[in-house]
């Protein structure tokens, strides 16, 4: 019992840290479109808890999470001013930055899920809602900014959260410790992500061009 309340509590300490990092990297894209101190905080916020906070409202919680705990908001706020404040410094250690954004969505993925299992709803949508938990709030963010959203870039980025997701739902079918399964599916949605950005792995983007000029050899060989 003591285990798994000081196991509990280093998560929430470390999902803090992530949202930390999550509204930096917001901050960041607001620096870079060289707005001002209330947009970077916005900016911030939307990408910190976006994600959650839509989970939440999907799933019909009975308060938000940052509501009912607002630590996550004023992580939010104080990462976003200080990124306003400090933006050259931060952008130096963007590289660390994105193992510990990995780090994020990959808890983030995994107790997304374990919430709306909580609500006892059909695993693919546990599944979904991890998926949302870890990736909307940086959606909503390139939305907002007007950029291509980072979820439809060819890296592997959605696909380590989807790792995670699935990885806790199918360890738990099979009674894997609560404990155990959070690790072992945060970890392994930690790697992916993690090799993905020092190998550059991504997937292969459709080509119409491709597609065109295949057609039109095609036409070509028609009698």
């Amino acid at each position: 019992m003591t285990l798994d309340l000081n196991f509990h509590s280093t998560l929430y300490q470390i999902g803090l840290i992530a949202v930390f990092v999550f509204a930096l990297t917001g901050a960041l894209a607001a620096a870079k479109r060289e707005l001002d101190i209330l947009a970077f905080v916005f900016v911030g916020i939307v990408t910190g808890i976006g994600g959650g906070t839509i989970r939440d409202l999907l799933l019909r919680t009975d308060q938000i999470f940052w509501i009912a705990d607002p630590n996550y908001l004023s992580v939010c706020i104080v990462a976003s001013v200080m990124t306003y404040f400090f933006a050259h410094w931060v952008i130096k250690i963007d590289r660390i930055l994105l193992w510990m954004d990995a780090a994020g969505i990959a808890l983030f993925a995994v107790l997304g899920t374990s919430k709306a299992l909580s609500y006892e709803v059909a695993p693919l949508i546990a599944i979904l809602m991890g998926v949302i938990s870890s990736t909307l709030g940086s959606a909503i963010r390139d939305l907002m900014l007007q950029v291509k959203l980072v979820i439809f870039e060819p890296e592997i980025y959605v696909t380590a959260c989807l790792v995670g997701s699935l990885s806790y739902v199918v360890l738990g079918h099979f009674g894997i410790n609560e404990v155990y399964n959070i690790l072992l599916s945060s970890g392994a949605a930690f790697l992916l992500r993690v090799l993905a950005i020092e190998l550059d792995l991504r997937f292969p983007s459709f080509t119409l061009s491709k597609l065109q000029n295949r057609e039109i050899r095609k036409q070509q060989h028609k009698p």
